[in-house]
């Protein structure tokens, strides 16, 4: 599903014009993007929990040359999906 179709999905479920259901959507992101910054944590209950983890540095491969380099160490988004949301999509 791409944004353009979730945009109209919302605006649909909600009976409310695509422009504002965009909006919403753009607000969202833009809370979750600047809670997981602040507190590197939100809950979603039934639906799941954003985190941001500290990945450590590694080596890893180029996989065209096959010659080993260095990843630096970096903050990732991590999902963990909560109950409901897997019993659904099971």
């Amino acid at each position: 599903m791409t944004k353009a179709e979730l945009i109209a999905a919302m605006a649909k479920d909600a009976d409310v014009t695509k422009a504002v259901a965009g909006k919403v959507l753009e607000s969202y992101v833009k809370n979750v993007q600047g809670e997981l910054k602040k507190s590197g944590k939100i809950g979603l209950v039934g639906f799941g929990t954003f985190s941001v983890v500290k990945r450590k540095a590694r080596t890893g491969r180029n996989p065209q040359t096959g010659k080993e380099i260095k990843i630096k160490a970096k903050k990732v988004v991590k999902f963990k999906p909560g109950k409901q949301l897997q019993e659904k999509v099971k």
